[in-house]
């Protein structure tokens, strides 16, 4: 192991999905600190330039649904402030504005070429009908801020929707913002979600989905499509029985190149990209950018490795990386 004068810092807010991290950190004997975002706090004369040697942002968008939405806007301030020190952050600011917008993933994507489902941007809930127009049925409202599927609801017709913008049933998240966006019927009943490391291809799976949950997180999903159970142990041990099941799964070469494309003008260093093949037209769409991206539960038995092995060997180099060098505040 490299010698590492300061730790790496993991700056997190859901407990269970990081513990194969925290594992294999502490099976190599790592110096790393744990930053629990629902109890941390700082102070604007804090040097964290001479105690960490980069800090990992973790923190999830989906925190709101776990009575911790109060993180999400703090933590944009502690980025900024770690930015100004000059700590090298694993997912930093940029990566995290852009985690934390779905409309900002679409502008993105729209700004690349790349395809997308087609999608309005609204505030109020009276505009969600009006938004649908030259969109094809059915929609899904899915707040601005989501992760994890939070809050996102599927309409079939206009007075549906009309039906629940008027009962007031609409989620419009923590910055009172929604996309009303076309829902893709998905061919074979799959997506596929492309992890990078260091901004590169690292794997991709394919989710077996069943219709009926908009929650993919891949830590959550203990099953394969022959119904063999994934060691439980590997698992978030908040992991929901969906029925949902998850097998490794090779992409073609350009969405390996679309994918690396996204995460690069992303600033996201570390994630996720999904990506579904609609299947009224054989169009493959990007839809979900993912910051805070966790890897495959079982990740031997569906990936051929271990992707907490290599997460823990890049951070490593890093952290020798900065540790070689004088900590410095940046010149801001």
């Amino acid at each position: 192991m490299p010698s590492m004068s300061r730790p790496i810092a993991i700056y997190y807010e859901q407990p269970n999905w990081f513990k194969p991290l925290f594992a294999e950190l502490d099976r190599r004997g790592t110096p790393y600190v744990k930053l629990h975002a629902p109890d941390h706090s700082w102070s604007i004369e804090d040097h964290p330039e001479e105690r960490y040697s980069l800090v990992v942002n973790r923190m999830s968008p989906s925190a709101w649904n776990r009575n911790h939405g109060d993180c999400i806007f703090y933590t944009q301030g502690y980025l900024e402030h770690l930015q100004a020190r000059g700590v090298r952050v694993i997912n930093g600011l940029k990566a995290f504005r852009n985690e934390l917008s779905k409309a900002a993933q679409l502008s993105l994507l729209d700004s690349l070429d790349l395809p997308y489902p087609r999608a309005r941007v609204i505030h109020r809930a009276a505009q969600a009908v009006p938004a649908t127009e030259g969109l094809r049925w059915p929609v899904v409202v899915k707040p601005n801020i989501g992760g994890s599927g939070a809050g996102v609801k599927r309409f079939d017709t206009p007075e549906h929707l009309q039906a629940a913008s008027e009962a007031g049933e609409l989620a419009f998240g923590l910055d009172s913002t929604a996309l009303v966006q076309e829902f893709i019927p998905a061919r074979d009943a799959h997506i596929v979600r492309v992890e990078v490391l260091n901004g590169k291809y690292l794997y991709a799976i394919k989710v077996h989905i069943t219709g009926e949950t908009f929650d993919l997180c891949p830590a959550d999903i203990c099953r394969t499509p022959t119904g063999i159970e994934l060691n439980r142990a590997a698992c978030a041990l908040d992991a929901p029985k969906t029925g949902i099941s998850v097998e490794g799964y090779t992409p073609p070469p350009q969405v390996v190149a679309d994918v690396e494309r996204i995460m690069a003008h992303a600033g996201i260093e570390l994630g996720g990209i999904e990506y579904i093949t609609d299947d009224r037209d054989g169009q493959r769409l990007y839809y979900d950018v993912n910051a805070l991206s966790n890897f495959v539960a079982d990740g031997p038995r569906v990936i051929g490795f271990d992707p907490f092995v290599k997460l823990v060997d890049w951070l490593e180099a890093e952290a020798a990386t900065q540790n070689a060098r004088e900590p410095h505040a940046a010149l801001v």
